[in-house]
């Protein structure tokens, strides 16, 4: 609710364009899969040139192989565990009429290039990174180990004996075209992709990418966890500490203030409060100096 207050005072968002989805009050849409993908794609679609588009998402993330190459792939965990990759948002990318922009604020594990192909501006191949000790105030990590994943795929598939390489498999089982693109097989089009298609011809299998639209501001890097603040010690008033980060940079800085600048306040913030994570900005060279949420510096009526 907070990041929702700061949208509608400070970037006049209206109300009515802010679509809430969460998971621990039974009166709001539930963030299952197919419900994240359904509203960005109905936000991108009423999308016309000189809207700014924001998603912020604050829960969970893992890493998951979902390749037989090595290595895994970057994932936000949704509450029906439907993994949404950074394909997937690479995706929505390219679905964004020209003269929009498409801004993420991922609070989650692992979230550094969750936006695939957005180019690193802060991070680490193109930052160093500082030795710090763990956070100084109580706090729980939004990470949900490899393990964890498979527990809740096994019950939900009821194969007891399924092993990491078969969540690809688990995962198109269980949600089929509205599973993520990078599960899907190759005669096949996820949700997402159809979505695309249907704004953009694809030709030879090629997306259309257009760099400026895509500014990802991740919690923390590739390598990384990201924290809950439990201040109180109660857990389920926990938030999360990236996100709280940027609120309270947005309140206290009065003019507008760039992409870097948010991200390298956050560092800063996070660095001050003892958090061993450091949040990342990914996006186009222009994009990285200009206005978060592209705000303008005359004063608002």
């Amino acid at each position: 609710m907070r990041m929702q207050n700061i949208l509608i005072h400070r970037f006049a968002f209206a109300k009515e364009n802010i679509n809430l989805l969460i998971d621990t009050d039974k009166s709001y849409t539930k963030p299952t899969g197919e419900n994240i993908i359904s509203a960005l794609v109905k936000m991108i679609k009423k999308a016309k040139p000189g809207d700014v588009l924001f998603f912020h998402y604050s829960g969970h993330g893992t890493l998951v192989p979902l390749h037989n190459s090595t290595g895994s792939d970057e994932c936000i965990v949704p509450c029906d565990f439907n993994l949404l990759t950074d394909e997937d948002f690479r995706l929505m990318v390219s679905m964004c009429p020209p003269g929009t922009s498409f801004t993420m604020v991922s609070d989650s594990c692992h979230s550094g290039g969750l936006i695939d192909k957005e180019k690193e501006q802060i991070g680490p191949h193109a930052t160093a990174n500082r030795s710090l000790k763990g956070p100084g105030t109580l706090s729980k990590r939004k990470f949900l180990p490899l393990e964890s994943v498979l527990r809740v795929l096994r019950e939900k598939t009821g194969e007891a004996g399924m092993e990491a390489h078969k969540i690809k498999s688990a995962l198109l089982h269980l949600f089929g075209k509205k599973a993520s693109t990078k599960v899907q097989t190759p005669v096949n089009r996820s949700f997402v992709e159809e979505m695309v298609v249907e704004r953009h011809e694809l030709q030879q299998g090629k997306r259309n990418i257009n760099p400026d639209m895509g500014i990802l501001l991740s919690g923390c890097q590739t390598d990384e966890t990201s924290e809950d603040a439990c201040p109180t010690e109660d857990v389920s008033k926990a938030y999360g500490a990236f996100s709280n980060a940027i609120q309270s940079i947005l309140e206290q800085h009065g003019k507008p203030i760039s992409n870097r600048e948010l991200v390298l306040g956050a560092r800063k913030l996070l660095a001050k409060e003892e958090y061993s994570q450091h949040p990342c900005l990914y996006c186009s060279d222009n994009n990285a100096d200009t206005a978060f949420l592209c705000e303008e510096s005359s004063e608002k009526d």
